[in-house]
């Protein structure tokens, strides 16, 4: 016989990627799993013995609905509802509304809620991975054909150049011997980085502070704000990539502010974790969020939808590869960038699991 592992109900809420709610008589707060606590911004010990208004509020007949299941005992489910948190934040959600078995102990209702922006982003994420491995499978085709030749052009003016006697027919060679060169960088930063990540125990809030630092130091008409959670652990990853990484979103963020004529820029760089974040097709138990906010003048609306793919930039003097090589180098990491992009507001979030060396 094979015994089985048993798993309470109260741990099998807790795991579940839904947000759960569960409320007593008079709408009082019993328990709510951490999916619940990241959607409604308040933790499981704040919440307890609360009342549920305190969490929501009254909108589209929200209370009046649980009310009546409360009488009644009837289940239902409301689609593509908008409620409004506390933080008066509001929230596309689709919920259920349970009642559970009724005892001595009175009455109680379990409330399932998914948020519809999940969904969007899940399938926005898929979207992304997809684009980025196809047009890096491309670029390295092309790249290969066009180094062949390359190579043959700088090869050839080398030869040239040895038979040339004077200084001034030189000068033609060694632009082509340049040139070539110049042309085989781009085309390797366009395939992307290949070193392989050299990983440690790092601390994300004095990577930040560095970044912070030297970002501080390229220009001076620019606020630069930090909100940091203390409690995330150290990551375990390549500290030179994350510099590269952060920087790169920096600068674009200091480029956005003063294209779009700010007095006041801001950039606030932000910390904070979220369990249970499935990112790709794998779950992770804690992630880092790490966002990096400017009031600026925001993603073109025509690039936002191909922003990570290589050669893609909103800027005349830009080259297009620098999202594409953080989204690279974050990938190593088994992480994502995503944004969030309207002009005033633009938000550019990293998502690095937290793992130990093991």
């Amino acid at each position: 016989m094979v015994a089985t592992e048993y798993h309470s109900p109260q741990s099998i809420i807790d795991n579940l990627h839904t947000a759960i709610i569960v409320i007593g008589e008079n709408l009082q707060v019993i328990n709510i799993n951490p999916a619940a606590e990241m959607l409604f911004h308040i933790s499981n010990n704040r919440a307890v013995k609360k009342n549920l208004r305190e969490l929501i509020i009254d909108e589209h007949e929200f209370f009046d609905r649980l009310e009546r299941s409360l009488v009644s005992a009837h289940p239902y489910t409301v689609y593509e509802d908008q409620l409004q948190l506390h933080n008066l934040q509001k929230i596309d959600v689709d919920y259920s509304v349970s009642p559970l078995s009724y005892s001595h102990h009175g009455k109680y209702l379990l409330l399932e809620f998914i948020r519809l922006k999940t969904h969007q982003k899940l399938s926005h994420e898929e979207s992304i991975l997809s684009q980025i491995d196809a047009s890096k499978s491309l670029l390295r085709g092309l790249a290969h054909e066009i180094k062949n030749p390359l190579g043959g052009i700088r090869g050839a003016a080398q030869l040239l150049e040895r038979k040339l006697d004077d200084d001034e027919s030189r000068q033609f060679t060694q632009v082509i011997i340049n040139e070539a060169d110049r042309l085989k960088n781009l085309l390797d930063r366009m395939v992307g980085p290949r070193d392989i990540p050299t990983k440690s125990e790092v601390n994300i809030h004095k990577i930040l502070e560095h970044v912070r630092q030297l970002v501080l130091a390229e220009t001076g008409d620019i606020a630069i704000t930090a909100d940091y959670d203390p409690s995330i652990p150290d990551l375990y990853a390549d500290e030179a990539m994350l510099i590269q990484v952060l920087l790169n979103i920096c600068r674009n963020a200091v480029t956005a502010i003063h294209d779009a004529g700010i007095d006041d820029g801001l950039i606030n760089l932000k910390t904070r974790t979220q369990r249970n974040c499935k990112i790709g097709t794998q779950t992770h138990a804690l992630v880092a969020k790490i966002d990096i906010e400017d009031n600026g003048a925001g993603v073109d609306t025509s690039l936002q939808e191909k922003i990570f793919m290589p050669m893609i930039t909103g800027h005349a003097d830009g080259t297009g590869l620098g999202l594409s090589i953080a989204q690279s180098l974050v990938q190593q990491h088994h992480g994502l960038i995503e944004f969030d992009s309207r002009p005033g507001k633009t938000v550019f979030s990293l998502l690095l699991p937290i793992t130990t060396h093991s």
